[in-house]
């Protein structure tokens, strides 16, 4: 029960994390600040997470039935922090430096193996039920 509990509250944490992504992504948009820039990356980004954000909010109450949910949120999260170790690296090679690196990768690593580590268990499936029949969320 800890662990679930550990979840939820790290499920409301990142949620309003990437919820507050909106405003950001809306300030982007709105200044034209990627024009500006040439940055077309970071809207795109700011937006992916900004939906995220609320999935995992609506994850807190049932995490067990959430379970693809918050793996895609921890995997996307890893997946954005080696993808920016890569590039950091790249960028140490050409003898220039990222503006946000370490702290980006290290945010995100975080934010993936806390929620890799406190995913819950998979729910072993109905007796008598195939891996064919559907099975329909409880209301």
């Amino acid at each position: 029960m800890k662990r679930e509990s550990a979840l939820q509250v790290v499920l409301v944490l990142v949620g309003l994390f990437y919820c507050f992504w909106g405003y950001l992504l809306f300030d982007n948009l709105w200044h034209v600040q990627w024009l500006s820039g040439h940055c077309d990356v970071m809207p795109m980004f700011l937006s992916l997470n900004t939906a995220l954000g609320p999935c995992l909010l609506l994850a807190v109450k049932h995490p067990a039935r959430h379970r693809l949910m918050i793996a895609y949120g921890a995997c996307s999260s890893l997946a954005h922090a080696f993808t920016m170790t890569i590039m950091s690296a790249q960028a140490v090679a050409h003898g220039t430096h990222r503006q946000d690196s370490p702290q980006d990768i290290v945010m995100f690593l975080v934010i993936g193996s806390t929620l890799l580590a406190l995913l819950p268990a998979k729910q072993a499936s109905p007796a008598g039920a195939s891996v064919s029949d559907p099975r329909f969320a409880e209301r």
